[in-house]
């Protein structure tokens, strides 16, 4: 017997007048006729439970043994193996005998069961991937959405946040941030928080082109070094960013009272402990102590 309830085997032609005619008249039954001894049914079989897996309950899968209950196969006509007869209302309507391809099957159950509908996608996710894609405002509409039914949601409060923050909405999106209560998303709280500081900090400092035209005519410029990784964070430049910080703070690590081995800290706790970037910088870091 399956463990999924809309897959189950029949035993005897009145377990089959209950599971396969009866149930006919509420939702399609596909009935597979197999035996041990049939090689295509043994391939079949879990191609049909998978499809009838797909479609969530809205069609049962009956499974005969023809080994087993000759009674219904003589009553059905089965003579070849494997034979797959779909019931609507009590009738067969379809079917097909020997293996088929899943492409095959699902058309031609497409004629008489319909897939159910997709799961609504969940807002959070889809804010969070137009996020990522810079798509800011669209993010934003999705959230005040989702904040307008549960204003309380911290996971949505801290996206709304940092959209805020990457529009430059920087005292709205800390307004933000301070609302979101409880502990459960403090890592992505104290990222949103070091990522609306960098945004700051970048804010007062010189154009990105002025800093790079320092650096080129003096390397070792340590505070164009340091402002312009700020500017690559702000811009979610994380890796030349982190570069320009270590090579900093392996050149002068007390610079401004070791600020850019706080500010390495910081971008490790952005990112997560489990960010490539992180593992990587974060042994090269332990290295330049050590």
């Amino acid at each position: 017997m399956s463990a999924t309830p809309y897959i189950f085997d029949v035993s005897g032609v009145a377990q089959f007048d209950q599971l396969v005619i009866e149930n006919s008249f509420h939702k399609p039954v596909l009935v597979d006729f197999w035996a041990e001894w049939c090689a295509p049914c043994k391939v079949l079989l879990p191609l049909l439970a998978g499809i009838a897996e797909s479609y969530q309950g809205e069609m049962l899968l009956a499974k005969v043994n023809c080994d087993l209950e000759p009674d219904i196969v003589q009553r059905l006509g089965v003579s070849s193996l494997p034979t797959v007869v779909l019931f609507k209302d009590g009738q067969p309507v379809d079917g097909f005998t020997g293996a088929q391809p899943e492409s095959a099957i699902r058309t031609m159950l497409a004629q008489h069961v319909a897939l159910p509908p997709e799961p609504a996608a969940d807002p959070l996710v889809t804010a969070q991937a137009l996020f990522n894609e810079a798509q800011f405002g669209a993010a934003e509409a999705l959230l005040k959405q989702l904040l307008t039914d549960d204003a309380t949601n911290a996971a949505a409060l801290i996206l709304y946040g940092r959209c805020l923050a990457e529009r430059g909405e920087l005292g709205e999106a800390e307004v933000v941030l301070n609302a979101v209560c409880g502990t459960e998303h403090q890592h992505a709280l104290a990222a949103a928080r070091a990522q609306l500081t960098f945004l700051r900090q970048a804010a007062d400092l010189p154009e990105v082109a002025s800093l790079k035209t320092r650096l080129a005519q003096n390397p070792e410029d340590d505070e164009a070094a340091y402002q312009l990784a700020i500017q690559q964070l702000a811009r979610q430049h994380y890796e030349p960013a982190l570069e320009a910080l270590l090579r900093l703070f392996i050149r002068n690590r007390n610079y401004a009272e070791g600020l850019p081995h706080k500010t390495l800290l910081q971008v490790f706790e952005l990112l997560g402990n489990q960010h490539p970037l992180v593992t990587n910088y974060r042994r090269k870091l332990y290295q330049a102590i050590y």
